[in-house]
């Protein structure tokens, strides 16, 4: 027993750091100079394990972008008392997150300019979650799905294009994106949005 538990650790201890270097290489050069050998290498472990553990370097590839992915790991088991509330926090911890992750806005610029299994696999985990949160929140805001998909679709959409811009562009509709401030403003507004919403 003791045995599994130590090969169990190893495993997890390797697979740590295969995902830390598929990571890095994306903050030091993006998405397309990820390569099997440069993993290998960053992670200091043969490239066989990539195949062992993940099966491919896609597989590797998707597992990392799904840990990162915001949407995707927000709970959707929990009942709300207070959709406003909710609703508030999310969109605040998503601007919180997307300015603060210069990955996750590397994940969303390469979505943006990709199509392929790893990109088709995130959009389709991503819209499980949200169909999800979207069913609950119409329930309890007693309004269609499709006035709550589009509601939240504007906002998550406006905050993502964003966080990616405020990197080269310091004002935009005259807030400054680039400073604290300038979102503060951003976030009260969505917040305002979100109480004239609620029913």
């Amino acid at each position: 027993m003791e045995n599994n538990n130590v090969i169990l650790k190893d495993r997890a201890t390797t697979e740590n750091r295969l995902l830390d270097a598929v990571g890095e290489i994306i903050e030091e050069q993006g998405f397309e100079n990820i390569g099997i050998n440069a993993i290998a290498k960053k992670a200091n472990v043969s490239k066989i394990l990539i195949y062992r553990y993940f099966g491919s370097i896609e597989e590797l590839i998707a597992q990392y972008i799904l840990k990162k992915d915001y949407w995707i790991n927000i709970s959707t088991d929990m009942e709300l008392a207070d959709l406003g509330s909710f609703l508030k926090k999310i969109f605040r911890e998503q601007i919180f997150m997307s300015r603060q992750d210069k990955l996750l806005k590397r994940l969303y610029r390469w979505e943006l300019s990709s199509n392929n299994s790893i990109v088709e696999a995130l959009r389709e985990k991503r819209e499980k979650n949200a169909v999800k949160l979207i069913e609950l929140a119409s329930e309890l805001n007693k309004s269609t799905k499709g006035e709550t998909a589009v509601f939240a679709l504007l906002i998550s959409s406006s905050i993502s294009y964003l966080t990616m811009l405020e990197e080269v562009c310091p004002i935009y509709c005259t807030i400054p994106i680039q400073t604290d401030k300038g979102w503060e403003q951003i976030a009260n507004v969505i917040n305002k949005l979100i109480d004239d919403w609620i029913k």
